[in-house]
């Protein structure tokens, strides 16, 4: 069938809609992976390493196996050969668990314990005795042993850059040069991170059902059948409500495959909840970051150079790299770009997606640079950021689609009172308290990706909404049920949308904020199928009521068919087209993207374009402030307001998009003044793996939080206008508090995160040059 083009009708839609499943998940009827009934459902536990580096010399089960409850132990040599390896990127790592005696990071798996229940797992894991030849390990940047390569060696990254970058510093009046340091952080979701594996059926013919909190169950279906040798048509991955993600639930574990087939070798369900510490090292995290930045200026504030260089840890085994400097380095209008990436090979898990993987850590960097030029040349950093604001990427001379940096600089200033500012360090008191405010830009990529949706009208007037998308508490059901609710003119109340099934239509990975734009993009099109369906059929010769009209003068609305004169109920005609219900599946292919990319998102991957990625770069952008209250005598650090002002194209359901913005923002704050993993580096562990210990903002320590979203209609490669803004919160905040810290007390900080003991530390040097 031929399908019109997308079409946004105004419609009776509410401005917000409550979420859909909200109440299911307040009144404890959601239904998540780790609480899913299963009978005769066994649980496992795993035995993981307590060194980062070394050999498994010995091994020995016999007290666990003699355990009442106790099915038996998987070890190496049970498993070595018989799970084929991690494929990198669509799983979180090459590192494969039980395939050889090596120990590569602290926590790798080096048993399996199966049981009646998991208390008796989790007592014969701790049976389970072993003999290890440990070796000296690398923890990261410094350590004798870890190997430093050029991304461009070992990921094939080319580092951007353009210009001339000594005639850029040669023309500037104004020179700064400074290091950040950004910590590991690990995602830390609510929902512990599990598996359950249950097989149905006989030898070749057996099923395999995964329920496991995901952000790509499409994608770890193919995976986790190419691991397990078997057909992906007889693999199933379940996730219809995910507790949390943040990129941590993104790609596969090695955990995964070994669950199933410790299910399908003892012959029972399995289930593996895995505990607060081991989550720690079973799943990804984000790695330290290392950055360098040298920036020029004029007099007047024309950036004429900008260098920004960083280095990342990562492990032994993977080039995993999120090379934020490539973000950077085409934010602003500058003379004259060069970067580089290094990364650090350590003896360490393998890092991996967290909120704004790239952007997060060099975004901090380079806002707190710009804070730090601005004050070398006297000029306000807001004018600052004015002077240097550009419509074209100053890497490739593409222009950008929209782009609404300036407007909420200016919208978010006005609200938060950035006129009352008095710009000198430490100048603004309140008896005790010094107070600082600072600011910070914050963008993300507007990224869209090829999907796959199926939507079905009942003679009722109730529709539902079929797509293999993810809900991790971001949203997407509310969201797609308003777009279908739109297009064919319903409450969003009727629709009832179906996510987290890898047998659903294919959706594509919920990342890099990509959902909303993409998934509600394919919904848009199956709904305008329907209705070109119904349409077709109502005017038909013989059809009756609207026989002989032009399908395009009908339209839908309020639960019915209207033209010009007569309207009908859906129920009478769906019985005037013959039918008792229409059901249409459409694909989503962005502009940009080849013809094959829904062939390729079938088969298990997530074809994407976004940022500067097209013809035009298209980001959301954002401007992010905070005020500062840092005690002079006991050094405690309040921020009780934070403004967010945001343009992030058409939004789907204002309610949730502040939601998404309010918690990115508070993430922010946890990033500048808490939230840190703290290693051993001498033994390469992490110490701080419980939430006691992993500091993260209680309600306690947030104060008043505003968000502001602004209006932008960019269509550029997308029809429904839609920009992702899960992930654009939390960018800048980091730096807009840091900046605060340095307008309170005159100090700079440049590695995070800002605790009350690094207030006592001596301040950073001063970086500027004439």
């Amino acid at each position: 069938m031929s399908l019109p083009p997308t079409s946004l009708p105004a419609t009776s839609l509410p401005a917000t809609t409550p979420r859909i499943d909200g109440r299911a998940k307040v009144t404890g009827r959601a239904v998540y992976p780790a609480d899913t009934a299963i009978a005769g459902l066994a649980h496992a536990a795993l035995v993981v390493s307590p060194v980062a580096r070394g050999r498994l010399a010995a091994i020995d089960t016999a007290k666990a196996a003699a355990l009442p409850g106790v099915l038996g132990v998987l070890t190496v040599d049970d498993v070595t050969g018989r799970i084929g390896l991690p494929r990198f990127g669509v799983a979180a790592s090459s590192i494969a668990p039980l395939q050889d005696r090596l120990i590569r990071h602290d926590g790798e798996i080096l048993a399996v314990v199966a049981a009646e229940t998991a208390e008796i797992a989790a007592e014969a894991a701790a049976r389970v005795s072993f003999r290890i030849e440990a070796e000296a390990p690398a923890t990261g940047f410094d350590d004798a042993g870890a190997e430093t390569v050029a991304a461009a060696d070992a990921a094939g990254r080319k580092d951007p850059g353009q210009g001339d970058i000594e005639a850029g510093f040669a023309a500037a009046e104004v020179c700064i040069e400074a290091d950040y340091e950004t910590p590991v952080q690990h995602h830390n979701a609510l929902e512990l991170y599990s598996t359950t594996a249950v097989w149905d059926g006989e030898g070749d013919q057996a099923r395999l059902t995964v329920y496991e909190p995901s952000q790509n169950v499409n994608g770890w279906r193919h995976e986790l059948a190419r691991q397990l040798g078997i057909d992906a048509a007889r693999v199933r991955v379940v996730a219809e409500f995910v507790g949390g993600a943040f990129g941590g639930k993104g790609p596969i574990t090695a955990r995964t495959a070994l669950i199933a087939f410790a299910a399908r070798h003892f012959g029972r369900p399995l289930r593996c909840v895995v505990s607060r510490a081991q989550g720690f090292t079973a799943g990804t995290h984000r790695a330290e970051t290392r950055q360098r930045i040298r920036m020029g200026a004029t007099r007047d504030g024309r950036i004429t150079a900008f260098v920004h260089d960083g280095a990342e840890v990562t492990s032994r085994a993977d080039p995993y790299l999120v090379g934020g400097n490539s973000v950077t380095a085409r934010l602003y209008g500058y003379g004259a770009v060069q970067t580089k990436l290094s990364l650090v090979h350590a003896d360490r898990p393998t890092p991996g997606y967290m909120r704004s993987p790239p952007e997060v850590p060099y975004v901090y960097a380079l806002e707190q640079a710009m804070d730090e030029m601005a004050a070398a040349l006297d000029m306000d950093p807001i004018d600052f950021r004015r002077r240097n604001d550009t419509a074209t990427d100053p890497l490739s001379g593409k222009r950008y689609s929209s782009r609404m940096l300036m407007p909420c600089f200016d919208a978010a200033a006005k609200a938060f009172g950035w006129d009352r500012r008095d710009p000198v360090p430490g100048s603004m008191r309140d008896g005790d308290w010094v107070i600082g405010m600072g600011c910070a830009a914050t963008v993300y990529p507007a990224n869209i990706a090829a999907a796959t949706a199926r939507v079905r009208l009942a003679a009722d007037g109730r529709v539902t909404v079929e797509t293999a998308s993810h809900e991790l508490g971001t949203g997407i059901r509310t969201a797609a049920a308003r777009m279908a609710a739109e297009v064919l003119g319903v409450a969003p109340e009727r629709v009832t949308v179906r996510t987290g099934d890898s047998d659903l239509p294919p959706a594509p990975v919920s990342g890099g904020s990509n959902s909303t734009a993409s998934v509600c993009s394919a919904v848009a099109r199956a709904a305008e199928a329907v209705k070109a369906t119904l349409f077709t059929r109502l005017t038909a010769p013989d059809a009756g009521s609207f026989a002989g009209l032009d399908a395009a003068t009908l339209r839908l609305r309020d639960g019915r068919i209207e033209a010009d004169g007569p309207y009908m109920a859906f129920d009478a005609a769906l019985e005037a087209a013959g039918l008792e219900a229409i059901s249409q599946t459409a694909d989503f292919i962005p502009d940009g993207l080849k013809p094959d990319a829904v062939e390729k998102l079938r088969a298990g991957r997530t074809p994407m374009r976004g940022g500067g990625s097209g013809d035009l770069l298209r980001y959301a952008m954002g401007a992010e402030f905070a005020e500062i209250r840092i005690n002079r005598r006991t050094l405690e650090i309040e921020v009780p307001r934070m403004t967010g002002a945001f343009a992030a194209g058409r939004i789907m359901n204002p309610l949730t998009a502040r939601s998404q913005l309010i918690g990115g923002m508070i993430w922010g704050l946890s990033t500048a003044l808490m939230e840190e993993t703290e290693l051993d580096r001498r033994a390469a562990r992490v110490l701080n793996h419980d939430l006691e210990n992993y500091l993260m903002p209680v309600n306690a320590d947030i104060g008043q939080v505003d968000v502001i979203l602004l209006d932008e209609d960019d269509r550029a490669g997308n029809p429904s206008g839609i920009k992702g803004l899960g992930e654009l919160g939390n960018v800048g905040m980091s730096a807009a508090i840091a900046n605060a810290v340095h307008h309170a007390t005159g100090r700079r900080f440049r590695r995070l995160p800002i605790r009350i003991d690094r207030l006592f530390l001596p301040a950073c040097p001063d970086v500027v040059s004439a």
